[in-house]
């Protein structure tokens, strides 16, 4: 055991912390609404981050397993395998009464929920905690909030990248000396409360699967209120360097990733998502550039800059710190 270890002992563990953790990681066939899992894996952590024991499934996604090169998992070896439906009963019981862990926990959530929704069940779990949130809450030294990032700042090596069992156990390892660092500093966990999406499935008044509304995100979205960037506007994206924190963001016509999961790297990420098109906007990002919206005429008549959803995605990747 590490000296923070010897300190934080039961006697003196935070008592609002939760009893106990499921570290879940999922492969996917893409980021957009109708995609779906391909893989799972979840490893039970006691409430001071110990591994009680992991699990891992294969999912038949019904459908084209989307970017092989990334999980390695082709219609071949996903022929075989369950249906969610017929892994929904295991993965809740691995889920049941435990604080969904992940590294960006909301797409995670996203994916598990809409999967149980198809399989007209819901996940027992009522709240999450996303790994990156809980990094920035410790202000850890790390130069960007990948998982790769994460698990080298704790000595955690990875063996295989995008390989669910792999990523979980990885995360499990990283989450651990987390949340003794937490718990040590009596730090708020940055709990998220894990809505189930009972209303996904379709019906006459509302799209069906792969048609998008106007949000991007299907009609079903709720609308909730952010809280204010906490950087100042750096101004205008400049196309040879990379965003900066407290850029204003907006968002024009449908995107292929869930727009609310987008919305939510952007925010991550220390930018600031308009609502409109200002002087003040620092980039717009649309797959429709030619389009007639407002936002996009706007943005022409400012010379506010223009990307596309794949760039924008690129751009997110490093984005600069704030000034001072």
């Amino acid at each position: 055991m590490t000296m923070l270890d010897d300190r934080t002992t039961a006697a003196t563990w935070p008592a609002a912390y939760p009893r106990g953790y499921a570290v879940v990681d999922v492969e996917t066939t893409g980021l957009a609404r109708d995609d779906r899992i391909v893989s799972a894996a979840v490893y039970r952590l006691d409430a001071q981050g110990d591994v009680e024991d992991h699990w891992y499934t294969l999912v038949n996604p019904e459908r084209d397993p989307g970017p092989v090169w990334i999980h390695g998992l082709t219609s071949e070896v996903l022929e075989g395998a369950p249906l969610f439906a017929q892994i929904a009963e295991e993965f809740s019981a691995r889920l049941d009464g435990r604080v969904l862990v992940a590294h960006n926990a909301m797409f995670d959530w996203q994916m598990i929920a809409r999967e149980y929704a198809r399989a007209e069940r819901t996940a027992p779990v009522r709240q999450r905690l996303c790994t990156i949130g809980l990094a920035k809450e410790l202000a850890l030294p790390l130069p960007n909030h990948k998982l790769a990032t994460l698990a080298a700042h704790f000595g955690v090596v990875q063996e295989r990248a995008h390989d669910a069992l792999d990523d979980a156990r990885v995360l499990a390892e990283a989450f651990r000396p987390s949340l003794h660092a937490a718990a040590e500093r009596g730090v708020r966990l940055p709990l998220l409360e894990c809505r189930p999406l009972t209303e996904w499935a379709a019906s006459p008044a509302r799209p069906a699967i792969g048609r998008q509304s106007p949000y991007g995100a299907g009609s079903w979205r709720p609308s909730r209120k952010r809280p204010a960037c906490p950087y100042p506007n750096p101004g205008r994206y400049e196309s040879d360097k990379p965003l900066k924190q407290g850029m204003r963001v907006a968002f024009s016509g449908d995107t292929s990733v869930d727009r609310e999961l987008l919305e939510d790297r952007t925010v991550e990420a220390g930018l600031h998502v308009a609502g409109s098109v200002s002087r003040l906007t620092s980039l717009l990002v649309t797959n429709d550039p030619d389009s007639a919206t407002s936002k996009t005429v706007k943005a022409k008549a400012f010379g506010t800059p223009i990307v596309d959803e794949a760039a924008y995605a690129h751009l997110l990747r490093d984005v600069a710190p704030a000034d001072g």
